[in-house]
């Protein structure tokens, strides 16, 4: 047992978050995502939503404060500019527990399947909301 680390970060989701470095990315990603055919590396926290899986990972993990879009959602396909209610949760999450708060970035579909491909790690979740997605980039934890 540790403190201070959410209880629904498992080991093996711990190591990648320690191992990832300054500029690599997770994706949180919900149960519709096609997680394990993108993944280097698939963490399985089935049951748990995407909203708290961000905070637990937000509570130990830094944001990148270099870079312009830190926190990515997947746009609403046929309507960009639509917000659903799990991307406005997502927000909240992060301006209330990032230690650099952020305001989301979008990419369409697609385009955020290839940059999930890319992704240090992807945990699939057991989120039923559509759209319940999000890449976030490691910052780095300063003296």
């Amino acid at each position: 047992m540790l403190r201070d680390i959410p209880g629904i970060l498992s080991p093996d989701l711990l190591h990648s978050l320690r191992a990832m470095g300054h500029g690599d990315i997770i994706v949180i990603a919900d149960a519709n995502f096609p997680a394990t055919a993108l993944a280097q590396r698939c963490h399985r926290l089935d049951g748990i939503k995407a909203t708290d899986v961000l905070e637990a990972v937000l509570r130990v993990m830094p944001l990148d404060s270099f870079v312009p879009d830190p926190a990515l959602v997947m746009e609403v396909v046929d309507d960009p500019t639509a917000v659903p209610p799990i991307v406005v949760e997502f927000q909240d999450v992060i301006t209330d527990t990032a230690d650099t708060p952020a305001r989301l970035g979008r990419l369409e579909r697609f385009a955020f399947y290839e940059r999930a491909k890319s992704a240090f790690a992807i945990v699939q979740t057991g989120e039923t909301r559509l759209y319940g997605n999000i890449i976030l980039k490691k910052g780095v934890i300063a003296p």
